[in-house]
């Protein structure tokens, strides 16, 4: 028995799949399944460590970008997928997997068409409002179809589609409270976390930054600035807190891991974020948001993404042209004034969680599996 993962090289595509592949371990422990092995084709392992202690052997699979305007990388990207898909087709006439998840984004293009040269059966999930292009067209020929958003439903064949909500790690879904404030360095009190995303979110970044006097009046702030971003952002609050009180009650990190992500979670009154496919992580906290999408040009899906969770008032959206100190000041202050309003946010992010998610979409992967076998 063999179960293949397929998807993007971000953590809205690799986390969920792990999530899945967490219950699917379950489910080999209980049932004795010992001759399951799992396996992850993709352009890049994402994180190496993460899938060998989830028992994932990793596949490289070459996969180019394809882009929606003109670009001369275009041209090489277009040769780099055709190779992936002779790469896939061979990779998966070795091991030929009795199913594949697929998870979006154009690093699992190549496995999904070879899958379906193959007679592979499919199955995709989708975390955004707005399905990308990938999965758009897997959605065709997938055997079934997992969506975390109702709006999601109208771009793929009713019969097939369920809306599964989004798979979250298990001990993700868990915040930590005792000793958090101590892990950050931080006094009980509120805190205001800012997540930059992996790649981290340039305009955020730098926007915080500059009201960084301000906000560590009423909070103290969690800055998970991205990687790239990390020493740049450090260096600049450094040159900020030369001049305004409040350094203690700033710490920023490149990323959060999952221990760090839990106990942000603990202690965390209010996020502020891009609003991609994580968002959904929010609800299991309870935490409320102040969403900043980005720009509808680049992005479509997470506009509608965040104003679907703004719709069910479990954030506030602010549009990146009208990012500006008075009405990010306002939003934030009309949330956390509101000691009935916040509650009533938190309450509304609760009834979105859907803790099972993982668990239904492995049961089905393992149904596939045995009726293929």
């Amino acid at each position: 028995m063999k179960i293949a993962f397929t998807g993007g090289g971000t953590g809205g595509h690799f986390y969920p799949i792990l999530a899945v592949a967490e219950e699917i371990q379950k489910i080999k422990e209980q049932e004795g399944l010992n001759d399951l092995s799992l396996y992850f084709l993709s352009n890049t392992p994402y994180d190496q460590k993460l899938l060998d202690s989830h028992s994932i052997q990793f596949i490289k699979i070459p996969a180019g970008k394809v882009r929606t305007y003109f670009s001369p990388r275009n041209i090489l990207d277009f040769f780099v997928t055709s190779i992936g898909i002779l790469v896939a087709i061979i990779r998966l006439l070795i091991i030929y997997p009795d199913v594949i998840f697929g998870k979006g984004g154009y690093a699992s293009f190549p496995t999904l068409f070879a899958a379906r040269l193959l007679a592979i059966p499919v199955v995709i999930h989708d975390s955004d409002t707005v399905p990308g292009r990938v999965n758009k067209w897997a959605g065709k020929f997938a055997r079934r179809v997992a969506i975390s958003w109702e709006e999601a439903a109208e771009f793929f064949p009713e019969a097939k589609t369920a809306v599964t909500g989004q798979p979250v790690r298990e001990a993700l879904r868990t915040p930590i409270k005792e000793g958090s404030f101590e892990h950050f360095s931080f006094q009980p009190g509120p805190v205001l976390c800012v997540l930059g995303g992996s790649q981290g979110a340039q305009r955020i970044n730098d926007f915080i930054l500059d009201m960084l006097p301000t906000l560590v009046e009423q909070f103290q702030v969690i800055h998970q600035t991205g990687e790239k971003n990390f020493k740049d952002m450090e260096a600049r609050a450094r040159i900020i807190f030369e001049k305004a009180k409040g350094k203690e009650r700033y710490k920023a990190v490149p990323t959060l891991d999952e221990e760090g992500m839990r106990r942000m979670a603990g202690i965390t009154t209010l996020i502020v974020s891009r609003s991609g496919s994580g968002i959904l992580e929010f609800a299991h906290w309870g935490i409320p948001s102040i969403l900043i999408p980005i720009p509808e040009e680049i992005s479509r899906d997470q506009r509608t993404n965040a104003y679907s969770l703004a719709r069910r008032k479990g954030a506030a959206v602010i549009e990146e042209k009208n990012l500006t100190e008075a009405v990010f000041l306002s939003e934030l202050k009309r949330i956390t004034d509101n000691q009935g309003g916040y509650v009533a946010m938190r309450d509304a992010l609760k009834s979105l969680a859907h803790p099972e998610a993982g668990k239904q979409i492995a049961e089905e992967l393992i149904r596939i599996t045995r009726s293929h076998k």
